[in-house]
Parts: structure tokens; sequence; C-alpha cells
């Protein structure tokens, strides 16, 4: 066996610590906290580094996007309404911080079913083996009226319904956030998987209705996305179909002519994933603008991001 010589470390060249260039510092530290403080103090002892540091940048930049009257879409799966922060995104709405919202069809159908019952997520476990699973009869029969309706009229879905929702009466409209959008005159848009919402198991589907009223919708949406320069799109708790369909409206809206290359993405949901990473956070923002990720609960952290947003605009504002 070839005995090895251990190499000798006698000539390694050493240079002063302070001559090296280093990534964290001091004034990237944060602070620890003193009871009694305000919100704005805590965002002010965050630390300035990794996540914590994109956060305060994501915060900064929706604040000054908002305060210059940029567009600023949401787009968003079923979980943030499931999670109860419907309440936290219709205030960005009234506060026209929010220019836009963009939602898969399962969003839509939770949303639908707070306004109308207050209640939403069945438990699928328990009811899938009898096939019971989906077929609440008001939620087919309203939502399906709606998708007819907005076909019938050559509108989008999401106008569609948040007017039928309105018009309705609703005990829970004011927790609804496509009520409260067609009360402000916000648009809203629905994207539809077919086959992957309860309402396409009812007797009352219509897959052609469906397919025009989301289509025109996808136009609707591509029409805010072409306004993005400068602006905000953030993505909540869509792992597929959101970000695919930002993907696309912003593919049709470059072909089109239209410039939308200095924006800023931002990809919230609890763990990471392909999709959002790619088509929300990488791409769109290769040749310029910035993208982020913020990982973590949406219960948490959404609510946590709009506060800062509302902060850093009322300091804009004294």
């Amino acid at each position: 066996m070839t005995e090895i010589t251990p190499i000798s470390f006698d000539g390694v060249k050493c240079h002063p610590l302070r001559e090296r260039k280093s990534t964290v510092n001091l004034n990237h530290f944060g602070k620890p906290w003193k009871v009694g403080g305000s919100f704005t103090r805590w965002l002010e002892f965050l630390p300035r580094i990794l996540a914590s540091g994109d956060f305060i940048e994501v915060a900064t930049r929706l604040s000054d996007a908002a305060a210059n009257g940029k567009t600023v879409l949401l787009a968003m799966g079923a979980h943030p309404v499931k999670v109860g922060i419907s309440p936290v995104i219709i205030e960005l709405m009234r506060r026209k911080i929010l220019t836009g919202i963009a939602m898969n069809g399962a969003c839509a159908i939770h949303d639908t079913e707070i306004a109308m019952a207050g209640c939403t997520s069945e438990d699928v476990a328990a009811s899938l083996d009898s096939g019971d699973f989906g077929m609440a009869e008001e939620t087919g029969a309203f939502m399906n009226e709606a998708i007819s309706l907005a076909a019938r009229t050559n509108r989008g879905l999401g106008a569609s319904l948040g007017e039928m929702l309105s018009a309705g009466g609703f005990p829970f409209n004011q927790s609804s956030i496509l009520a409260s959008a067609h009360e402000m005159g916000l648009p809203v848009t629905i994207h539809v998987a077919i086959g992957t919402d309860i309402i396409h198991m009812h007797p009352s589907a219509d897959g052609a209705a469906t397919g025009a009223a989301s289509h025109m919708d996808f136009r609707r949406f591509a029409a805010e996305v072409s306004t993005l320069e400068h602006g905000v799109f953030i993505n909540l708790g869509s792992a597929v179909v959101m970000p695919e369909v930002f993907l696309k409206a912003l593919s049709v809206v470059k072909n089109l002519g239209h410039q939308v290359t200095d924006m800023t993405t931002v990809n919230m949901d609890f763990i990471k994933q392909y999709r959002p990473l790619t088509n929300v956070v990488s791409r769109p923002t290769q040749h310029g603008g910035k993208g982020y990720n913020l990982v973590g609960h949406h219960e948490i952290m959404f609510p946590l991001l709009a506060a800062a947003v509302m902060e850093f605009l009322e300091k804009r504002r004294r």
C-alpha cells in the first residue's frame, strides 16, 4: 500500500480580516424586541438578511407600486380563503393597493360558499366513499348559472359571479372577495381547469360555457398583465394553474408588443415548488425586474406582508 504524505500548510498565504469582503455585517443584524413596541418598530428590528431582507424588499416594492399607481395583481389558489385571510385581501382592495384579483376555480368556489353560507371546505375523507363529496346543491346550481350567464353575455366569469353574488344579497357578502370586488369595481378573473372543481360533477355543469367564460377571463387577465411594467405580480398558494396562466398571459402580451420587463414577481407558499419558482420568480424576471420567493404559512405571512405595506404607505404620508 502506497503511503500518502500529508500536504504541508506552511506556505499558505493569509490576509487581514479587515481587508476581506464580507456579505454580512452588524448593519444587517436584527434587534431584540422591546415589550410595548409598535408593528413599525418590529419591522425595523428585523434582520436585513435572506428571507427577512426579501420580506422588507417585497413590502417596499409593493408600497412603491401602490403609491405610484402601478398595477398590483394578486393571483390565488383556494388555500388563502380556507385559512381565513379574505378580510386581509379585501382591505388591500379597499385601500386600492391591489388593482386586480385572479383566482383558480377552487378559490372561486370557496369564496362563493363563504358569501352564501359563511362556511366552506367540507370533510372530503368523510364523504368520499358515499359519493357525497362535492355535491352541495346550492354551490353547483348558483355557480353553474353564473357560468352560463357569463357565456351568454360574452362576459368573464369573475364579473358574472361577483355581480350575481352582489345582486343576491347573501348574508356574508362582506367576507367574499368576489362580492366585495364587484362593489368596488375591481376586476376579478377566474381560471378554470375542467374536471378539477366540484361543480363540474353537477348535472347543471356546461363544459362549453365554462370554457368560453374562463377563456374570456384569460383575455381580461392578459390585458391586466400587459400593464405590469413597474408593477407587482403575487402568486399566493397556487402550485400549478395560476403560475401557468401567468406565464402564458405574459408570453402573449409580449408577442403583441407590450413592454413588460421591469416588474416585481412574488411567490408565496409554505413549500418551494417547481412551477411557481420557474414561471413566477425566475423566467419572467430573467431580463429585468426581480423575483422573490417567500416561504411560510399563508395565514401568517400574508397578513404580515399586508400590514407592512400599509405601514410603509402610511410612513410616506407623514
